[in-house]
């Protein structure tokens, strides 16, 4: 088949929403001939680095970005978000020229992994895929309560932004005309189906490559390893990280317990004197940002990983955490709850800030003295990534879908 993917976000070597587009079309290249509409700015010169070392004949790059302001992405989180608007203009018009050479047979918006903004590509005549993605998720309102006045305000204008992208006639013509649309989370699902999704469907946007799983994989469940629960992530207040430290304080483990917290951010000072509140900063170690593979090295030293996000539409730590065969302790919200089953580890439900940290404590305890939980969690977590979020596998699904959509429109 041919297939068009716009991919805004799109970088070799990268985990977040850059590694999102890289790894999506570079799966689905090896069964269908793709081109992808991205940006020259900061991938390009990546992008061709890795398709010398490593050539994909079936994958073709159209690099372009706004005649006017081009660089205009490098303003601010305001003007970005412009920017990024604007190009999926142009991505249209640079889209109908390429059909009416090549005649592709299906299009597919995979990043920005963002519901509340159009992509003009459903304007095209072929089946259009949304997604997979995110953003419908929301901090329930019980937990706003610890919010700093910076933090809630954040999150009204977060609110507000998801309102003005839901109104815009462009998205919901986007969400209409979309064969098929991935989303993220429940939340997202929700939020597609009020705006006119008719086939709405989960799908996280998250994997890990087979290297990557294979590197991951050299950590035994069954291995001994210090009485310690970690935390990975920038340090802002939506990432709930205030949550585990309550949690790790009330489950009242053993002196020799520690939890270590690895990112930096503006919550820093903050967790900081928590810690020293609740009288555990003796076992609470706070460690900066690392190279990735000294962080997987710390990960493999730890009991569980601790990530209390209150939105997330996916957390790939949560999948390094799994592929390393150690439990997450997580809320039952976004995407972590997505990724984290029952047979993985555990979704504490988010009513409220002390039910939480209650079943954060809980966990932490029942893995603290009952090893035989933790290497069966573990060795599912293992599994689980292996069979699901293994972008191998998730290309061969792709494809898949792909096909079975084609053929229902010859039909």
């Amino acid at each position: 088949m041919k297939v068009l993917i716009s991919a805004y976000a799109c970088e070799p070597g990268r985990g977040t929403e850059l590694g999102v587009g890289w790894n999506t079309v570079r799966e689905v290249a090896r069964y269908h001939d793709v081109w992808v509409l991205t940006r020259p700015d900061d991938g390009r010169e990546a992008i061709e680095a890795e398709l010398t070392r490593d050539p994909v004949p079936n994958l073709q790059f159209v690099y372009f970005t706004l005649p006017l302001w081009g660089g205009g992405w490098k303003w601010g989180q305001g003007a970005f978000q412009i920017h990024y608007y604007l190009w999926q203009v142009q991505a249209y018009f640079v889209a109908r020229k390429l059909h009416r050479e090549i005649g592709f047979d299906i299009a597919h918006h995979v990043t920005f992994v963002k519901y509340s903004t159009p992509s003009f590509l459903s304007l095209l005549p072929v089946p259009f895929i949304l997604g997979p993605v995110g953003g419908g998720e929301m901090a329930p309102k019980p937990f706003w309560k610890d919010f700093s006045r910076k933090a809630k305000l954040y999150e009204i204008l977060r609110n507000v932004m998801r309102w003005v992208g839901e109104i815009d006639p462009f998205t919901r013509m986007t969400v209409r005309r979309s064969t098929l649309v991935w989303a993220t989370t429940d939340d997202t699902a929700k939020c597609l189906v009020a705006i006119g999704g008719k086939n709405v469907q989960l799908l996280s946007q998250v994997g890990l490559l087979p290297e990557e799983v294979e590197q991951l994989a050299q950590f035994s469940p069954s291995t001994p390893v210090p009485l310690r629960f970690i935390s990975i992530g920038r340090l802002l207040h939506w990432k709930g990280f205030h949550l585990g430290l309550h949690a790790f304080a009330k489950a009242e483990l053993p002196p020799e317990a520690e939890y270590w917290i690895v990112g930096k951010g503006p919550e820093a000072e903050s967790l900081q004197r928590l810690a020293t509140e609740l009288c555990i900063v003796s076992q609470v170690k706070f460690l900066d940002e690392m190279p990735r593979t000294d962080l997987i090295q710390k990960l493999g030293t730890c009991l569980a990983l601790v990530h209390p996000s209150l939105h997330d539409s996916g957390a790939f730590v949560c999948l390094e955490a799994m592929a390393a065969g150690r439990p997450v302790i997580c809320l039952d919200l976004g995407g972590p709850a997505v990724q984290v089953i029952e047979e993985t580890g555990f979704k504490i439900p988010a009513q409220n800030p002390e039910q939480a940290i209650a079943g954060m404590a809980q966990a932490m305890k029942r893995l603290a003295t009952e090893p035989e939980l933790r290497v069966q969690l573990g060795m599912a977590g293992q599994e689980r990534v292996y069979q699901s979020f293994n972008w191998a596998t998730k290309g061969q699904f792709l494809s898949t879908v792909y096909e079975k959509l084609w053929l229902q429109q010859d039909k």
